[in-house]
């Protein structure tokens, strides 16, 4: 008999050390102003200093993902706990006990998020698991046990995620599918995987363009986010999918008003701060406002294919949809299928040399390193961003498990 202990049945005593009431604070016009245009207000943070001081009741969730929890972790408020219990979890190994210890902090922060808040949280899975499909359902059905009417689990866009994220979804397990960044993305997961939300990452589509001197940071962001709305309100209608839009990754405060519509804004706390100091409303949707996209001279819109983030062909549409009819059995088939399709931008086979520059280029790609593959139609900037994003949470989620590895010697 296993006598090794769960995560699960050691958060209720860990939970209880935590002095976690219900906070509340009164409403906030701009919230308001914001949800009459038929959009979600969401905190996209873990801090809860932070959202002690920004909850109101016009906010229906926070969101933390691998990055916004270790940034809790480091600052060493679970160490005792990650000292006290590492022993009991001996008998696995070295690796599978560190992604269990992850688990439990996972869970044991958003349990108080909950606790003090009331909402729905975003609960994400470590990043060994993006592409292991049996993982991501073991873990995503044990987040959602332990909070079914909270937990959202949070299943990053990879092959194998959209296979696991479907499985969890006909189990009846919401997910929150994340790293997304144009309209044919959300497509193929709206349609493949069936996740309760979807998301554009907008802010660093606009870091994109102006890092790379491609052209301003306001409008292709905002632009992709209406079109993807867009997109999910027809597949709503016509295939019967309740997939709702989350517009992430908001970097300044202006850009709330040109938001407003969308189903969800999950907004960081900098931006909160700085929007109720200067933003009131009343605001209206932006659904079907023509987004001016500034570009630098010189730039060839042809060239770097900024289309793709807000439009789908027509073969994609068709075999993003027979794909969710006849879903694959595993990543590397529905990979297989894609490029059979003529397809092979979404998830291409980078050498090992690109892969190195991923990781080394950050959050957001060095347009120069890709500019001939992207011409070609070998990759594309939605997919650079997705695959960098990965890379980032991976580093953070090393940089947490460490911490674990530093605090227990193993």
């Amino acid at each position: 008999m296993d006598k090794t202990p769960t995560p699960e049945k050691l958060l209720p005593e860990l939970l209880h050390r935590f002095n976690d009431e219900k906070v509340s604070n009164q409403s906030q016009q701009l919230f308001k102003a914001c949800k009459e245009t038929g959009s979600q207000i969401w905190l996209d943070t873990g801090d809860i200093d932070s959202i002690d001081r920004l909850i109101t009741p016009e906010v229906s969730a926070v969101t933390t993902n691998n990055t916004l929890l270790n940034k809790e972790v480091q600052k060493g408020i679970y160490d005792g706990i990650i000292k006290e219990t590492a022993h009991r979890f001996d008998d696995l190994p070295p690796q599978k006990r560190i992604v269990e210890m992850a688990f439990l902090l996972n869970a044991l922060h958003a349990s108080r998020l909950v606790k003090r808040y009331g909402g729905m949280v975003s609960v994400e899975l470590h990043t060994d698991l993006t592409h292991d499909v049996d993982g991501i359902v073991n873990y995503g059905q044990r987040f959602h046990k332990i909070d079914p009417k909270h937990f959202l689990i949070k299943v990053p866009l990879s092959p194998s995620g959209l296979i696991g994220a479907r499985k969890l979804h006909e189990m009846g397990i919401p997910v929150n599918f994340t790293l997304l960044f144009s309209v044919r993305q959300n497509m193929l997961a709206s349609l493949l995987a069936r996740p309760a939300f979807t998301n554009v990452f907008m802010g660093r589509i606009g870091a994109y363009m102006q890092d790379n001197h491609l052209g301003e940071a306001m409008g292709p962001g905002e632009k992709t986010v209406h079109h993807a709305q867009k997109c999910l309100k027809t597949l709503r209608n016509e295939y019967k999918l309740n997939t709702k839009l989350i517009a992430a990754s908001i970097r300044e405060y202006a850009q709330l008003p040109a938001l407003c519509g969308v189903d969800v804004m999950t907004i960081p706390a900098k931006v909160v701060t700085d929007a109720l100091e200067n933003l009131k409303g009343p605001y209206q949707p932006m659904s079907d406002h023509d987004f001016n996209i500034v570009y630098e001279p010189g730039v060839s819109t042809s060239e770097i294919q900024i289309d793709k983030l807000w439009s789908a062909s027509e073969n994609e549409k068709r075999v993003f949809k027979r794909l969710g009819e006849n879903l694959p059995q595993n990543g590397w088939e529905l990979v297989d299928q894609l490029r059979e399709e003529g397809i092979t931008d979404i998830f291409p086979h980078l050498t090992p040399m690109e892969e190195l520059f991923i990781t080394d280029d950050g959050k957001i790609p060095k347009h120069d390193r890709w500019a001939g593959i992207i011409s070609r139609g070998e990759t594309a900037i939605d997919t650079l961003l997705n695959l960098a994003g990965l890379a980032a949470f991976t580093k953070d989620q090393k940089e947490l498990d460490e911490r674990i590895r530093s605090l227990t010697g193993n």
